[in-house]
């Protein structure tokens, strides 16, 4: 059997499995979605959302890409975020990474990957920030984690920095920001950071708005 044909059969499985539990399972979800949470994860085949969280169907609202990154000129990424916090509402925002990720790997070597060049350079922009730390510890595979740990963290400072969660903020004291890693090694999440609306950022990327 071709493998695109086993995804098939599986969704079938899937439809039924539901369907045994709740017979309404995918008409009550059809009309609209409610999701608390808004997340950001990484492209990596190995976290898959739903399945590290245990979420059903319509409670995750999901952006993925190569390592995670919340990048300002990225258009996908703020129109995800735009609608999660204006029109869904959600109540929390996760950022998650994980140890082991490929685009923190290559980040952190000097090879050139084509375009894919562009997009790691933000990360390398994570390693420059904290080059002092990094660089202090002595074990790769520990700073190789940590490497992972601060490229969450930074994104939810860039998250913190745009007007959307800002206003959010302002008005109605939401989202709640979080970061967290996934390791491979064990299926576990590591809660690392986690910023609010009582947050301070740095005043040059604070955002005034109308009364």
């Amino acid at each position: 059997m071709e493998s695109y044909k086993k995804l098939l059969l599986a969704n079938k499985a899937f439809v039924q499995d539901k369907l045994d539990v709740r017979p309404d399972f995918f008409e009550r979800m059809a009309d609209t979605q409610k999701p608390e949470f808004l997340w950001i994860g990484c492209s990596d085949s190995r976290v898959p959302a739903e399945e590290v969280t245990g979420t059903e169907p319509g409670e995750l609202f999901v952006h993925r890409n190569i390592a995670n990154q919340v990048i300002h000129t990225d258009f996908n990424m703020l129109s995800v975020l735009q609608y999660a916090v204006d029109v869904l509402k959600v109540k929390h925002i996760i950022v998650c990474g994980h140890y082991g990720c490929g685009g923190v790997t290559n980040a952190l070597s000097h090879k050139n990957l084509g375009l894919i060049n562009k997009w790691l350079r933000n990360i390398k922009d994570v390693y420059r920030i904290h080059q002092r730390e990094l660089e202090g510890i002595a074990d790769s595979n520990q700073r190789w984690r940590r490497m992972v740990e601060l490229n969450v963290e930074e994104q939810l400072w860039k998250l913190a920095e745009t007007s959307f969660v800002q206003q959010a903020w302002k008005r109605e004291q939401r989202p709640t920001l979080h970061g967290w890693v996934y390791d491979l090694h064990t299926g576990y999440l590591n809660d690392l950071f986690m910023l609010t609306w009582q947050t301070e950022v740095n005043d040059i990327y604070k955002f005034d708005f109308e009364a």
